[in-house]
């Protein structure tokens, strides 16, 4: 329950980032999909580097409201 509660906080704060943007609707379309192509390449590379990321509904929520810069945290916080 505590990660969507931390999924829904961090959906509000880029909200109300894309705010800021003169096309919001536009700048939050491609953060999620830059995000799921940082998922993609991650996974799609594994072979090759021996690095992957579990693809569950959490790390597609992270990858979707976060963008790369989620998919990145959650390649950092896997060499942990």
């Amino acid at each position: 329950m505590g990660y969507w509660m931390a999924g829904g906080g961090c959906l509000a704060l880029v909200l109300a980032a894309a705010r800021q943007e003169p096309h919001p609707f536009r700048a939050v379309i491609t953060s999620a999909i830059g995000g799921i192509a940082a998922l993609a390449a991650v996974n799609g590379l594994a072979a090759a580097t021996g690095v992957s990321l579990a693809l569950n509904p959490l790390s597609v929520l992270v990858s979707l409201v976060l963008g790369a810069p989620g998919v990145v945290g959650m390649l950092l916080l896997n060499l942990l």
